[in-house]
């Protein structure tokens, strides 16, 4: 038997899910939570095989979540499950540890093959995410400018994004305000933007936050 945890802030949408596994007869729904912070808890209780978790969430959104929860937990299979399009995040968070990536407007036959697939320890990686990692074998060079980020930066992207300031993340990720300080320098210049509006911008303009 699989264990299943969902990780997604809408009720409707966990509801759903845990629904149509439950119809699995190799998958058990373990448990539930509404956001990234909620989600660690999860991990540190064990009992699950894989996490099925959204990126787009209140608090402690998927991009922090992944980071810590590979940091506690190296060896559970993450599962994107987005309402961001592959080519937004697929190859980026790949790379940071997950271990598949569906939009949300995927079959449920396509979600319950991607947990047997990750649960088996092998990544699962659709048609549309092939294309996008053949096409990065090329080099950087076409690579839309967040996909060139480190982990950290593309965090501290998204929350400068969407209007965090310098002191807000320093306290919510446990840094120094000059070690934050030094990120955004980092993203500024790979990014080559001026100021925060910018980099909100390119996000809203690259369906990066809603």
């Amino acid at each position: 038997m699989i264990r299943v945890a969902i990780v997604d802030d809408h009720a409707i949408v966990r509801a759903g899910l845990r629904q149509y596994l439950a119809e699995q007869v190799d998958i058990s729904v373990t448990g539930e939570a509404a956001n990234g912070r909620e989600a660690l808890d999860l991990v540190r209780g064990g009992e699950i095989d894989v996490l099925i978790m959204d990126l787009s969430m209140p608090e402690h959104g998927g991009v922090d979540a992944l980071a810590a929860i590979k940091a506690r937990a190296p060896e559970l299979p993450v599962l994107i499950l987005s309402g961001f399009p592959e080519s937004h995040y697929a190859t980026t968070l790949l790379r940071q540890g997950a271990s598949g990536y569906l939009n949300k407007e995927c079959d449920p036959e396509d979600i319950v093959l991607a947990i047997r697939t990750v649960a088996r320890g092998r990544k699962y990686i659709t048609p549309a995410v092939a294309e996008l990692l053949a096409e990065g074998l090329g080099g950087d060079h076409d690579k839309p400018a967040h996909e060139q980020l480190s982990e950290r930066e593309l965090q501290v992207f998204l929350r400068l994004a969407q209007g965090e300031t310098v002191g807000q993340m320093a306290e919510l990720m446990c840094l120094s305000v000059k070690t934050v300080s030094t990120y955004r320098a980092r993203v500024m210049e790979k990014m080559k933007l001026a100021s925060n509006s910018d980099l909100t911008y390119y996000a809203l303009k690259n369906g990066l936050i809603q």
